[in-house]
């Protein structure tokens, strides 16, 4: 059974969007038994039904929230909304603000959401990530990593 899922979101063809999807590829090999990852653009039903029955979800996503390139904001939407404003360049025809709402008026929230936004630099088009935004994943990625080693611990206990 799937504890935990982890959603890369973003379109890889339009630069510091694809931040998401970066970083759930690198996670590859390195999650706990019971945590998978899985790549998504995004869209409403596409996230719910990635997540299913998951205790936790954990998405990441670009963000423009005014921040230095590469910065990184880790928001709790599992009890209130997420600002809308924050993913104001998002270039999904739906975004996970959106999404998450949805799933939580339908009620089919996950008991725990979390979402890692990482301050893009730019959504140009084309592949790559600008290095402020690589430098921003990669601390994610050791962040979600030490986050699922206490999510672990505590379920152990």
């Amino acid at each position: 059974m799937i504890d935990t899922v982890i959603i890369g979101v973003g379109n890889p063809y339009r630069g510091d969007d694809g931040v998401g999807r970066y970083v759930v590829r690198q996670l590859e090999g390195k999650l706990p038994s019971a945590s998978r990852a899985s790549e998504s653009s995004g869209e409403a039903l596409s996230l719910m039904e990635q997540w299913g029955e998951a205790r936790v979800a954990i998405l990441v996503d670009a963000i423009d929230a005014g921040k230095e390139p590469g910065a990184i904001v880790r928001m709790e939407a599992s009890e209130s909304a997420l600002s809308a404003e924050t993913f104001r360049a998002s270039t999904h025809a739906f975004s996970v603000p959106e999404a998450v709402e949805l799933a939580r008026s339908l009620g089919q929230l996950p008991e725990t959401v979390i979402v890692y936004g990482i301050q893009a630099a730019a959504f140009q088009h084309g592949e790559g990530l600008s290095p402020e935004a690589k430098r921003g994943a990669d601390e994610a990625i050791g962040l979600i990593l030490a986050e699922l080693s206490v999510s672990k611990a505590e379920n152990n206990a």
